[in-house]
């Protein structure tokens, strides 16, 4: 293999991108299980599934302290349940830890299997409402819809067929079962639109065959000519001397360089920034077809391939590597996530792409297309100069929204992902008036308020981590405020302003709050405080109890440091407590027992299964100060405090004391603790 020099230009192209199966995510390594017909038995157990229910593993991801999220697809009755898809996370000793159920549906079931529409009128049902031009088919396959409402039969109708655009189509419209009546429709293939015609000379990874070289690198990025036809798999570019284009439409390799060139900054991106291998994580690369001359005007992803159009025979080709990135993050997004492209989950999904699109623009660094948080700048597709979308104030583009709202579902996701773009753009850089590489934005918030920026870098991980471990396939904006607020406590523990900057900025654009929070900033008293290694930063010293619960497992989020005690999160029957023994003078005009406490549940309702207890033990003596349990889970971390002036001149023993029961998991995880004698 030897690197090359070529120079990047103009050409009328059509690529498409294919890979193949996941290895590595951000923030720790990731397997791709593959799929599975049988329920693994112990997840199955600890979710408390029915025998009619299947569990179909997707992928995993495993984090450096050995916790692992594990996403599934479900089964009922061996019907496939559209909607049914869920995460359970796991500790490195296997405790569950939490579980994410897509639209809060732990049971899936409906009533029978057997439907009282047929197929045969749910298929006319749903092929009606394709927007396919030409070459329809439709089939329809009997399904459990559980994305929505209450979880019932229904049909999964596919229909495909070419646009008059010549964009592939493949509309999924879900009939209920019993009443013929259509619940919900989306389109698999995301469209949107660039160009690639300013990146000037660019490096790419050429292989030499004999004396020929091959537009295609070591990991299996390769380029190949459809000679205009609009299918098959086209001829290898291949070249003499290894040098390609020559920066016009007049040579056809001019835009297979440009296919290339993105496809190769993408698998770079993902590999070097994120530790993601590719679009399904194994390290496969992509294959670009190029086509010129075909009436194209747009770049989508069709489940299995990205695609770009030229619009008329050489014309601007549509292949800017913020595009390029867009198109192959549709790919990340649907092995991952797989978030619908309908409601608030189609914006989410075409926001990710728009994001990943951006930070793919900025670590190529191309003197020529410097990053940005402006999309499709390059092509002028408006005519007048600006481009397609705009991150730090979407409705500049005359159709986005800047700010969330509960009908913002309804919209194109080309504009409904205008609010989490802002998101981006705010979080990232801040609000207000600021020149970034040379461009200058104002970004306003929508509840009035100032936004500090966390930094680009921190912030694309951050969603990433999102995407790929806490969102599900028709998850909303309120999802995904909890989500990235909980990835930002678990990738940024020690810089508190990474999570302050992206909870600021999704109150900014109006998604109101959860039960996810940063947290309080205020530090915990310190004079005179009786307690050691109250913070737990000297690991598990002084305290004694259980074995495990002061640790550093960034499973969980420390207030301040690193170190916290982590009581519970089993998912188990467990019983467990630290305790540290210290003596109040007899001279002690106060004595105040503070801590910290922040308590996640995966139990629901008022009922108490896990409990955790603050203690003092006297002379024998055991005084439970209060009880906390699933049904008391907060925000964040709150602040508790204790009068123990009644046992000044005594020895005294605090002690916490968690006892969790068989199922569902509730953390008690306890920071800052004090003892402050005055």
């Amino acid at each position: 293999m030897r690197r090359l020099t070529t120079g990047l230009a103009l050409g009328a192209a059509l690529a498409a991108l294919v890979a193949g199966v996941p290895a590595a995510t951000a923030a720790g390594s990731a397997t791709t299980a593959a799929r599975a017909t049988t329920s693994p038995g112990s997840d199955h157990a600890a979710l408390g599934l029915s025998a009619d229910e299947t569990l179909v593993p997707r992928s995993t991801v495993t984090d450096p302290d050995g916790t692992r999220h594990v996403r599934y697809d479900r089964t009922w009755r061996g019907l496939r349940v559209v909607g049914g898809d869920l995460v359970l996370d796991r500790s490195k000793a296997g405790a569950v830890r939490a579980v994410r159920y897509n639209a809060g549906r732990k049971a899936v079931g409906a009533s029978d299997t057997t439907p009282a529409v047929s197929r045969s009128v749910a298929t006319a049902t749903g092929a009606r409402r394709s927007a396919v031009a030409t070459g329809r088919s439709s089939s329809g396959e009997l399904v459990v819809w559980a994305g929505s409402g209450t979880p019932r039969l229904a049909y999964d109708v596919l229909t495909t067929g070419v646009k008059a655009d010549q964009t592939p189509s493949r509309v999924h419209t879900i009939v209920d079962a019993d009443r013929g009546t259509v619940i919900t429709s989306w389109d698999e293939i995301a469209e949107g639109t660039g160009s690639s015609m300013y990146s000037g000379t660019v490096t790419l990874n050429s292989l030499q065959s004999g004396s020929t070289w091959l537009l295609k690198d070591s990991v299996g990025n390769y380029t190949t000519d459809l000679n205009g036809a609009t299918s098959g798999t086209g001829t290898q570019f291949s070249d003499a001397d290894n040098v390609w284009g020559n920066g016009t439409t007049s040579s056809r390799q001019t835009a297979a360089v440009d296919a290339q060139y993105g496809a190769e900054k993408t698998f770079a991106y993902y590999n070097n920034v994120l530790g993601r291998a590719g679009i399904w994580n194994n390290g496969t690369g992509a294959r670009s077809r190029v086509h010129y001359g075909n009436a194209y005007n747009n770049a989508f992803w069709d489940g299995t391939q990205m695609t770009y159009g030229d619009g008329a025979n050489n014309a601007k080709p549509l292949t800017s590597i913020d595009v390029a990135a867009h198109e192959m993050s549709h790919g990340v997004t649907e092995n991952t996530a797989g978030l619908a492209y309908t409601g608030d989950a189609g914006g989410l999904n075409e926001a990710t792409s728009d994001i990943f699109g951006t930070a793919v623009e900025f670590y190529a660094g191309s003197a020529a297309d410097p990053g940005d948080y402006l999309i499709g700048e390059k092509i002028d597709i408006n005519g007048n100069g600006t481009p397609l979308r705009y991150m730090d104030k979407p409705s500049k583009d005359g159709a986005s929204k800047d700010c969330w709202s509960s009908s913002l579902g309804g919209l194109d996701p080309h504009y409904s992902s205008g609010p989490l773009n802002h998101w981006f753009y705010l979080a990232s850089e801040g609000s207000g008036a600021k020149t970034v590489n040379g461009v200058s934005y104002n970004s306003p918030t929508c509840n009035g308020a100032t936004v500090v920026g966390g930094g680009r870098s921190n912030i694309e991980k951050v969603w990433y981590r999102t995407l790929s471990t806490k969102l599900t396939s028709n998850s909303t904006y309120l999802n995904a405020r909890e989500g990235a607020i909980a990835s930002a406590k678990e990738l940024f523990p020690s810089n508190p302003a990474v999570c302050t900057a992206v909870e600021s900025a999704f109150s900014a654009i109006a998604v109101p709050a959860g039960t996810q929070a940063c947290g309080a900033t205020t530090p915990p008293p310190t004079g005179g405080n009786l307690l050691q290694n109250a913070g737990f930063e000297s690991g598990a010293t002084i305290w004694s109890g259980t074995a495990g619960p002061i640790t550093d497992n960034t499973g969980r989020p420390a207030r301040t440091g690193s170190w916290k005690m982590w009581l519970g999160g089993n998912g188990t029957t467990a019983t467990e407590s630290e305790q540290q023994t210290v003596t109040i003078p007899a001279t002690a005009t106060s004595a105040v027992l503070t801590f910290y406490v922040r308590i996640d549940t995966a139990e629901s309702g008022s009922t108490a299964y896990d409990t955790m207890k603050p203690q003092v033990v006297v002379g024998g003596t055991t005084t439970t100060l209060a009880t906390y349990s699933n049904a008391n889970a907060t925000s964040g971390y709150v602040q508790k405090s204790f009068d123990l002036l009644r046992y000044k001149g005594q020895s005294v023993t605090v002690k916490f004391l968690m006892k969790e029961d068989a199922s569902l998991q509730t953390s008690f995880v306890v920071d800052d603790t004090a003892l402050t004698v005055g």
